[in-house]
């Protein structure tokens, strides 16, 4: 079998898939991208196709030590996405080739159904509670909410297309955050009562996670976890910018809550040195950026010898979800996946959430096939990064 055509195509809301032909008839699936840069990423697959094109798709792990060493400049999200979507469809094929998932061939399962969590969404206190509730009837066992305190809200100017209505805003999961470098107990107060409130209507059986999303300054994200901790949140998620390691091991060792991060670090080197300096026990590698499957299986590994666990990043599409739940499905130290999509309009049988768990998937390679008809409407977009102003000063802040 060799590899005769890779093929791109951006979908709503903000996607990038990818397709890999061969010359015996079998496609591959990825999903190669960078929020806000999929024609940046798109760029950087098509400079990997002349490498790839007449090579046998199953030798992966070759192909990606090639590609990723003869770059020269090595790492980074562009071209670390791309080279994940690439070995996202090299297994996909790989699998399809001898008829076995993907996790067959890395050891098989340690699981028989991998947990998943969902998003608590609403500004307000009351629309968190009414999301919560809403959720824990449907069976999910696992939540997470973001920073919001609704007296500082900050301004947000979105892409045309949110601005639209063609896609809405709580699909795109951007919570709703404006901190001060040092912010008042009022703020505080404010974002401990939100949580609270949804621990309430959860209950104590539930796991209920918390994103700071690198929003927040240090010197008020240790005032806000510490405040948090009667509460017991399953993680706290980048409660600092993901590059301030130091920081981050700093705050990891002043509360028994567990630090989470690593949407936003790329490959097994970004993520010793976050076990080395016990800066996070909840590691989020996200299958997109990260490297693929096979890196996310050797930082699973990494942190299986630091008691570290693995709960992957994903407010993607469902080829990435797909792709992280073949991981899910062959490491022992998995706690919970995320997700934004289980393919409905995009996957001919969209996956399934049972009392909150999602079964292992038994079809070969990635085990989910494209409805091509039903995306016919959501080929191409425009989505751009939202960009969030404080409303005190104007200032811009991370959104």
């Amino acid at each position: 079998m060799k590899i005769t055509k890779l093929e791109t195509f951006l979908v709503k809301p903000r996607w990038l898939f990818l397709k890999i032909h061969t010359d015996e008839g079998l496609v591959g699936l990825g999903e190669p991208i960078v929020e806000g840069r999929a024609k940046t990423v798109a760029t950087a697959v098509a400079e990997l196709e002349p490498y790839l094109i007449g090579k046998d798709p199953t030798r992966v792990v070759h192909h990606w030590q090639a590609m990723y060493k003869h770059a020269f400049y090595r790492g980074g999200p562009v071209l670390t996405s791309a080279l994940s979507g690439v070995e996202h469809a090299l297994w996909d094929l790989a699998g399809k080739a001898v008829g076995l998932p993907v996790y067959r061939l890395l050891g098989g399962p340690t699981r028989d159904r991998i947990k998943v969590y969902a998003h608590v969404r609403g500004a307000t206190q009351e629309e968190a509670i009414a999301s919560t509730k809403e959720l824990v009837a449907k069976g999910f066992k696992a939540l997470k909410t973001g920073v919001v305190s609704a007296s500082a809200v900050g301004t947000v100017r979105y892409s045309e297309e949110l601005k639209s209505g063609k896609v809405n805003q709580a699909d795109i999961n951007i919570p709703h955050r404006a901190a001060r470098i040092i912010e008042t107990p009022g703020f505080v107060n404010r974002v401990v009562d939100r949580f609270a409130a949804i621990r309430e209507a959860a209950g104590n059986e539930v796991d209920i996670a918390i994103d700071f999303h690198g929003a927040i300054s240090p010197q008020t994200a240790m005032l806000l976890i510490k405040a948090l901790e009667p509460y017991q949140p399953m993680f706290v998620e980048e409660p600092v910018q993901c590059q301030n390691v130091d920081i981050l091991a700093d705050i990891a060792a002043k509360t028994h809550l567990p630090i989470a991060t690593g949407e936003r670090i790329f490959t097994k080197w970004g993520f010793r040195e976050i076990l080395e300096k016990r800066a996070a026990s909840i590691l989020q590698p996200d299958i997109s950026h990260v490297g693929g499957i096979m890196e996310a299986r050797l930082i699973a590994g990494m942190a299986e010898a630091y008691y570290a666990a693995i709960a992957p990043h994903c407010p993607l599409g469902p080829i990435s979800l797909a792709a992280g739940i073949q991981v899910d499905a062959c490491i022992p130290n998995f706690l919970a996946q995320e997700h934004v999509s289980l393919g409905e309009g995009y996957l001919k049988q969209p996956f399934v959430i049972n009392d909150g768990y999602i079964d292992l998937p038994t079809g070969p390679g990635l085990g989910i096939e494209l409805d091509e008809e039903a995306m016919k409407d959501k080929i191409g977009h425009d989505w751009r990064n939202p960009e969030t102003y404080h409303p005190d000063d104007g200032a811009a802040i991370d959104w």
